[in-house]
């Protein structure tokens, strides 16, 4: 199935949470800004796929096996779950969160997927 492409306000919402997470300097920081990455990405396969390889690549640096494990399978499911529209909306992508289960979609970025 094809997507329709990111539109242009959620994009550069996305990058610049993906910045944030590489620039962050605190753990936690980077996670956080991981995570609103994922929920903005969650529609569209490519971005979606990036950022459980972001996610696996700090669970390595962090040594967190439990973590990076949980981001392989996700790594491998995110694109087709994105392009059939199956994902829980306001997943946070963690491995400390159940593949299937959805969330509260943060009131800012509610708004902007609102948009697009």
């Amino acid at each position: 199935m094809i997507t329709r492409p990111m539109p242009a306000r959620v994009r550069a919402a996305y990058r610049a949470e993906m910045r944030a997470a590489r620039t962050a300097a605190a753990p936690e920081a980077r996670w956080r800004h991981l995570e609103r990455a994922h929920i903005l990405s969650q529609p569209w396969p490519w971005p979606h796929t990036a950022n459980h390889l972001a996610m696996f690549a700090l669970a390595v640096r962090q040594r967190d096996r439990r973590e990076a494990l949980g981001q392989v399978v996700r790594i491998i499911m995110a694109a087709p779950g994105s392009a059939l529209g199956r994902y829980p909306e306001g997943n946070t992508g963690r491995a400390t969160v159940g593949l299937t289960r959805p969330m509260p979609v943060p009131a800012d970025l509610a708004a902007l997927l609102r948009t697009a």
